[in-house]
């Protein structure tokens, strides 16, 4: 059996420059759009308290990455923002009212997580608790439907995102207020008082307003 010849040697062209640091396969996949994040519906999102708003996050994140943590309650699903110091600024928990299929689209374009080392869960929540203590960063929590309005006239290149106080169903409060206990994080009772938003929804919504009408902040970005 003879062997196939080598393929000619190129001559003269120069070498390609070699990277000075390698791409963070986190930064695959650049940020979500507002669009994405509408189509999502009903999500628990967590914010640093220090941050401000529940939409100060997303003004401050460079990448995302997607996690799924296997517990006693089942399969908890969330979206991680990182900003430039690598440190987690943001983070949007899948409930029973989430759109799944509009879930599903999202995660498939994002990079996972790194599996965590059997019993990291617990040490991780348990130093949060212990961190929350010392003065190190604390976490808020709300449920959040996001909308992307317009940013008007002008500003092609800026891209809004605001977020409204959506209705929210028995089971997607139980397990809004599940993930929050787990994770040691101060929610102020809002999650807690679903009842009671859902009846002020229900008065709002018969005056013929919607969910966009009560939002609860909005943040402009620029969009490449």
């Amino acid at each position: 059996m003879q062997r196939s010849p080598d393929p000619p040697r190129q001559r003269g062209l120069p070498a390609a420059p070699h990277p000075q640091r390698q791409a963070d396969p986190d930064q695959v996949r650049s940020l979500p759009h507002p669009h994405e994040l509408a189509a999502l519906g009903a999500v628990l999102c967590l914010y640093r308290a220090h941050a401000g708003s529940e939409l100060d996050g997303w003004s401050q994140a460079l990448r995302v990455s997607s996690a799924r943590e296997l517990d006693s309650d089942g399969l908890c699903e969330s979206l991680q923002f990182f900003d430039r110091d690598g440190d987690c600024c943001w983070r949007l928990y899948l409930l029973p009212d989430t759109d799944f299929l509009a879930w599903e689209r999202l995660l498939a374009g994002l990079p996972a997580q790194a599996r965590p080392e059997p019993g990291l869960g617990i040490r991780e929540r348990l130093w949060r608790r212990v961190a929350r203590h010392l003065g190190g960063p604390v976490w808020r929590a709300n449920v959040l439907r996001f909308h992307a309005p317009p940013a008007g006239p002008g500003f092609a290149e800026q891209s809004l995102l605001a977020a409204s106080l959506p209705r929210l169903s028995a089971c997607g409060a139980d397990v809004a207020r599940r993930i929050v206990q787990r994770e040691g994080v101060a929610c102020g009772g809002l999650i807690d008082e679903c009842c009671c938003r859902q009846a002020a929804n229900r008065t709002t919504l018969a005056q013929g307003q919607d969910d966009a009408a009560r939002a609860v902040g909005s943040n402009t970005r620029t969009w490449a």
